[in-house]
């Protein structure tokens, strides 16, 4: 396996709860294009685990941090940061560990965050004929309410994980809510920095949906999510009008900024 250099500011974390056959690939195309690469498993009942460590026995790239009991990516992912931060990490790289995500895109997405560490760099999915319509719509309809949150600042896609954080941020702002530790976790987080001022820069990425007969798992339950986006969303809709005081100068000091960007370019 080609083994990039390892980055002592960058890591790619994958989140992961019984994700199947896929996990493996996916840990491997993440380890052949970034180094370190944790996985943390959310409470896996699947025996992946223990596949996973025996994978990281052989990977001085790869780490894997298992939490004892299912707690949500939110959680999970909040977990790993606090690691990170511990050991001098900045920026982390989100994706999921069921194939869905590009793994040939991570450097990209690493080096842009790397020349702007101060902003947050987010996926923005191009979806495959294998994507569910009615997935897809429930996601335009939650993107409407992120941009109207955020009085379009940039987010694109509120849903796609394939993200680079800055570390510090958000685990400030996570700190700050009891919310954000499961399906709701992307969205929020992206809205809450947002809010802080973390500028989005987006960059297309293609995404697969694979069949169940194609090794695709999806933990994704129509009724249970969609209420926790809905009621997230109103959680943000409330905080979005009393912050709109601050929020509308702050978009339009970027918006300037952006223009005076374009003209020096």
């Amino acid at each position: 396996m080609r083994t990039p250099r390892p980055s002592s500011t960058h890591v790619v974390m994958i989140p992961s709860y019984n994700p199947g056959e896929k996990v493996y690939e996916t840990v491997r195309s993440a380890r052949e294009n970034w180094n370190p690469v944790w996985v943390i498993v959310d409470g896996s009942t699947d025996n992946s685990a223990q596949r996973l460590q025996a994978m990281a026995e052989h990977d001085e790239g790869l780490r894997v941090i298992v939490l004892p009991h299912n707690q949500g990516k939110g959680a999970a992912v909040l977990i790993g940061l606090a690691q990170a931060s511990s050991l001098g990490f900045t920026h982390v790289l989100t994706m999921d560990s069921d194939g869905q995500h590009p793994a040939d895109l991570i450097a990209r997405f690493m080096a842009t965050s790397q020349a702007q560490p101060g902003a947050m760099v987010l996926g923005l999915p191009k979806f495959d004929s294998n994507a569910p319509r009615l997935r897809v719509y429930w996601r335009r309809l939650s993107n409407g309410c992120a941009n109207l949150e955020t009085l379009w600042s940039g987010i694109g896609d509120s849903l796609f994980g394939f993200r680079v954080y800055p570390v510090e941020p958000l685990r400030e702002v996570m700190s700050r809510h009891v919310w954000m530790r499961r399906f709701d976790f992307d969205p929020e987080a992206a809205v809450r920095l947002c809010w802080e001022g973390v500028r989005p820069i987006r960059i297309e990425a293609p995404v697969r949906y694979f069949r169940a007969d194609e090794g695709g798992v999806s933990h994704f339950n129509y009724l249970r999510d969609n209420l926790l986006l809905s009621w997230m969303h109103l959680r943000l809709f409330c905080g979005f009008l009393l912050r709109l005081p601050v929020l509308v100068p702050q978009r339009l000091k970027q918006r300037l900024d952006q223009r005076l960007e374009q003209r020096s370019s």
